[in-house]
């Protein structure tokens, strides 16, 4: 795998990790406005910016991805979406203030250690 590749293939992770942390930002609010102010949740996410960011990053994130996929085997590609899931536990913890169990955790670095196997399998 090129440079070029795996730098696109971790912004893809990344830029998906983000809009999916911006999306449950957004639907957060406009489902709190929704409850409070009534009317339609669809109606309120449609007009919450963190909601439309979210989905434009989103966007961008499965065009980077396909792009990914034009360049780099899928059994390599995909293992690093565990990157992805890991990062958005630590957002959702941090940014978002969710709770997080070590149960979590523990799963999560067990993802990421079955990327580092499979990224040391294709190296040897």
């Amino acid at each position: 795998m090129t440079l070029s590749s795996l730098l696109l293939l971790l912004f893809a992770v990344f830029s998906s990790a983000a809009g999916q942390i911006m999306l449950k930002h957004g639907m957060r609010s406009a489902a709190a406005a929704a409850e409070h102010g009534g009317g339609s949740l669809v109606m309120r996410a449609t007009t919450t910016p963190w909601v439309v960011i979210g989905l434009v990053v989103f966007a961008v994130s499965a065009v980077a991805w396909m792009s990914t996929l034009a360049r780099v085997p899928l059994n390599i590609a995909y293992p690093f979406n565990a990157l992805g899931y890991l990062l958005i536990v630590l957002a959702s913890s941090t940014v978002l203030h969710e709770r997080t169990s070590p149960w979590t955790w523990g799963g999560s670095l067990m993802v990421v250690a079955g990327l580092v196997t499979v990224m040391a399998g294709r190296q040897g």
